[in-house]
């Protein structure tokens, strides 16, 4: 039977009682790195997938209890283990499959492959040098997340009309003093147009809760654990995502400035 963990998160404006069947503290006996070594030796280091749709959809694709039949939602909370940027140069258009890109970054800011070398400067990393005015580099963000209850990590990969929601809540949060995996964070959509007149969904982000400070002990190990295994997880994840719809310069629409992304 498992044992219901009752506590009082004592903050400015969070008050109240938490209750959960023991939400993040699970934690506490679970190991991914050791889980890993044993249980997924050889098979696929991937991770399940959140999607965001395309055209403007304001609903989440979760993974539910079958596989192959994910739940839609409007909103969920989770924590943010860890992100980083995610380059992708493909000289010919992608089609499906395994297949890395030709120059490809972690980090976005250096390339690896042909034509390698610092993204900032790159003219492949500029808009005008793709699709309908994209850049010929796609540009996204992987944000490795956790749900309360949940002992495995879950996988959102935002495409270029969400990062700069992303980086403006990820700056809230630091002048703030807070880092993005000490809070639980309520991810939503909104239908949102770019400067070329297309729909698309576009991700909001919003503080939920803090985390208690036992929480925050067990998820800063976690984060360190999906930290070292990120750059294990292959390009065709984020490749999967539908992105033609969404990939066009995104203007803010009082000044007409392009406004790049968190590095």
């Amino acid at each position: 039977t498992p044992i219901v963990i009752q506590y009082t998160i004592l903050s400015n404006n969070w008050g109240a009682v938490h209750k959960q069947d023991n939400g993040f503290l699970r934690l506490a006996d679970f190991n991914m790195a050791g889980m890993m070594a044993e249980e997924l030796d050889g098979l696929d280091m991937s991770f399940e997938r959140i999607k965001i749709p395309s055209a403007g959809s304001t609903v989440f694709e979760v993974p539910g209890e079958n596989p192959g039949e994910p739940d839609t939602v409007k909103e969920f909370s989770a924590v943010i283990l860890y992100h980083h940027p995610l380059h992708a140069y493909y000289k010919t258009k992608y089609t499906g499959g395994n297949q890395p890109p030709d120059c490809g970054s972690f980090d976005g800011i250096t390339g690896e492959g042909d034509p390698g070398g610092n993204c900032s400067t790159c003219p492949l990393n500029r808009f005008g040098t793709g699709e309908n005015g994209s850049k010929a580099c796609k540009n996204r963000r992987r944000i490795y997340v956790l749900r309360e209850g949940e002992i495995f990590p879950l996988l959102l990969s935002l495409p270029t009309g969400s990062l700069k929601e992303f980086t403006k809540y990820i700056k809230r949060l630091l002048s703030k003093g807070r880092k993005s995996n000490s809070v639980v964070t309520r991810f939503t959509l909104k239908k949102a147009t770019n400067s070329g007149g297309i729909a698309y969904s576009q991700a909001q982000f919003a503080i939920d809760r803090p985390l208690t400070g036992e929480e925050y002990a067990l998820i800063g190990r976690l984060s360190e654990q999906v930290k070292a295994y990120s750059k294990r997880v292959g390009f065709e994840v984020d490749n999967a995502v539908e992105i033609d719809s969404d990939e066009a310069p995104f203007a803010d629409p009082e000044t007409g400035e392009v406004i790049e992304p968190l590095k």
